[in-house]
């Protein structure tokens, strides 16, 4: 859709109430003023909100990371929502469990620059570190390295290296007989040979040191023994490392 010169892709099913939210606001500001919106803390915050046909979703503003984020903050020259799209698509396919992209808007700033709203269905489930946290015994923390285990073992199937996986990008959604692990912010996820045992030691790599800073730096309670679990259910009898 071109509404003015901003520009958005929707869900057929969503496309009408998108159309009538970039009328006047943006997916984000809509979001953020819905009754009962719900902040949730990232690298900036995201805001929870219902879509009319009862869609759970949450809607964030995609921002820079890393040494310039404070001066390019939420400006692109080329933002990365088309490419986020196409990436969460093919990795459904390929079984990896990611949110489904709902919509997706790109604002004109100036000089060549545009603002980006990324909108995802909302999944009732916690980052790892939270769901970790939050485990009502240890029987229910394996169950959550398991699905984690599971998650790893998708990506290297459908031959998928996640340039940014780590704890807070793994979203554990429970189940009736056991959690998934859901893999977030996939835009820079790369693709290679489908079943590479290399992707896998690279994405256990990823996983690994997002774990040690974990443990160490905020406490998180992994034990020695829960991360010789994970290596087992993950395939990974040594310590990997990061090519």
């Amino acid at each position: 859709m071109r509404l003015g010169r901003a520009r958005a892709v929707a869900l057929i099913e969503c496309a009408d109430t998108i159309r009538e939210v970039l009328a006047t606001r943006s997916l984000y500001s809509w979001a953020a003023t819905q009754p009962g919106a719900e902040p949730m803390a990232g690298r900036a915050t995201a805001w929870a909100a219902v879509l009319p046909a009862a869609i759970k979703v949450v809607v964030r503003r995609s921002r820079h990371g890393g040494a310039l984020a404070a001066l390019t903050g939420e400006l692109f020259r080329a933002p990365r929502a088309a490419h986020e799209l196409a990436v969460s698509l093919r990795l459904s396919r390929l079984g990896v469990p990611t949110p489904r992209i709902v919509a997706y808007a790109l604002y004109p700033a100036f000089a060549g620059l545009w603002r980006c709203d990324v909108m995802t269905e909302r999944l009732r489930g916690s980052d790892f570190p939270d769901a970790w946290r939050g485990a009502a015994g240890d029987a229910e923390r394996i169950a959550m390295l398991d699905a984690l285990a599971r998650l790893l073992r998708t990506l290297q199937e459908a031959g998928a290296f996640h340039a940014d996986l780590n704890l807070k990008n793994v979203l554990v959604v429970p189940g009736a007989r056991m959690p998934t692990a859901y893999a977030l912010d996939v835009d820079r996820v790369q693709f290679g040979v489908r079943g590479d045992k290399r992707i896998a030691g690279r994405n256990f790599a990823r996983v690994m040191r997002s774990v040690e800073k974990w443990r160490h730096r905020w406490k998180l309670g992994l034990s020695d023994a829960h991360l010789q679990h994970f290596r087992d259910a993950a395939g990974q009898t040594q310590s990997a490392t990061e090519s």
